[in-house]
C-alpha cells in the first residue's frame, strides 16, 4: 500500500520546462525534479543563472539543460520548445516562473496622505514600468503556455503550475502592479484549467507567502546592521508560522500539483505562506 501510495508522486522520466530555473525559487525547484529523475530543462533569460542550474543538477548526477529565453519573446519561446522536442521529446511538466516587479510600479508609502504627499504617489507611477511588470509576470505566463501546452494537449497529459502571489489573494500595500499582475495569474491559472479540462491537462499555480529572496531582501533587511526592516517585522508580525519561507518550503506542494497524486485537482491557487493568508489578527 505505501508503495503505491509513493508511486502516485513519481515523476521519473518525465520532462519538465521551468521558466525563470536560474532564480532562487525555482532553481531550487529545478534541483528538486532533477533528483527525482526528471530531465529538467531550465530556462532564464540569463543563460550564465541557466547554465549554473544545469550544472549543479547534472554534478548531482540528473539531467539537465540550459537556455537563454526571454519569455516574452514568442520566438525565442518556440525555439526553446522546439530543440528540447528534438532532444527529449516534448515537455510535460511546465513551470512558469518568470515574474518580478518594478520600483517604477509601486508607491512610496501604504496611504495617500493629503498632509504629507508621498516621494511617489499612486499618480506618479509610471505606466511603462506598470505595464513591464504586468507584461513580464501575466503576458510572460500566457506566452509560454501557449507556447507549451501545445505538446501537453497533443498528448492528452500534463501538469502546468504557475506562480501566483500573495499579493492576487488581496493586494499587498505599495506593490500595486505587482499584485494586478499577480491576480491576473490566478485568473488565468482558473480559466485555463476550465479550457483545458477535457485535454487532460491540469493547470495550478502557487501563491508563495514571503520568502528571503535576494529581491526582497533589500526591501526587507537593513544592509548595515542585518536587522529587519519595519515592513519585515510587519511580515512576521501576520505570518502565523513567525518566519519567512525557504525555498525547500515550496517542494511539496510542487511535487504533488506536477504528479499524479493531485491528478483530479486542477484550477486551484494553492497558498504556501506559514498562514498568512488565513491570519486576520
Amino acid at each position: 500500500m505505501k508503495d503505491a501510495i509513493l508511486k502516485r508522486f513519481d515523476l521519473e522520466g518525465r520532462v519538465a520546462a521551468i521558466i525563470g530555473g536560474g532564480g532562487a525559487l525555482c532553481g531550487a525547484m529545478a534541483d528538486a525534479l532533477g533528483q527525482m529523475g526528471v530531465k529538467v530543462a531550465v530556462l532564464d533569460i540569463s543563460l550564465d543563472a541557466a547554465e549554473t542550474r544545469a550544472r549543479a543538477i547534472t554534478a548531482a548526477g540528473g539531467t539537465a539543460w540550459a537556455f537563454k529565453c526571454n519569455v516574452l519573446d514568442a520566438d525565442e519561446l518556440r525555439g526553446c520548445y522546439e530543440a528540447i522536442g528534438a532532444f527529449w521529446g516534448a515537455p510535460d511538466l511546465l513551470i512558469n516562473g518568470a515574474g518580478g516587479n518594478d520600483p517604477k510600479g509601486s508607491t512610496s508609502e501604504s496611504f495617500h496622505e493629503l498632509e504629507t504627499p508621498a516621494a511617489q504617489s499612486f499618480f506618479d507611477l509610471d505606466p511603462a514600468a506598470f505595464r513591464h511588470v504586468f507584461d513580464l509576470n501575466f503576458m510572460g505566463t500566457f506566452l509560454a503556455t501557449q507556447v507549451f501546452s501545445r505538446g501537453m494537449v497533443a498528448a492528452g497529459r500534463g501538469s502546468i503550475v504557475n506562480m501566483s502571489s500573495m499579493s492576487a489573494f488581496m493586494p499587498l500595500t505599495k506593490v500595486a502592479a505587482y499584485s494586478a499582475a499577480k491576480a491576473a495569474v490566478s485568473n488565468f491559472t482558473q480559466w485555463l484549467a476550465v479550457h483545458f479540462a477535457h485535454a487532460g491537462v491540469r493547470v495550478n499555480a502557487l501563491a508563495p507567502g514571503f520568502f528571503m529572496t535576494e529581491q526582497l531582501r533589500f526591501l526587507h533587511i537593513d544592509p548595515k546592521t542585518g536587522e529587519y526592516l519595519p515592513r519585515a517585522r510587519q511580515v512576521i508580525a501576520h505570518t502565523p508560522m513567525g518566519r519567512y519561507g525557504v525555498a525547500d518550503d515550496l517542494i511539496g506542494a510542487l511535487v504533488w500539483l506536477l504528479s499524479d497524486a493531485s491528478g483530479f485537482v486542477t484550477g486551484v491557487v494553492v497558498p504556501v505562506d506559514g498562514g498568512f493568508s488565513s491570519f486576520a489578527i
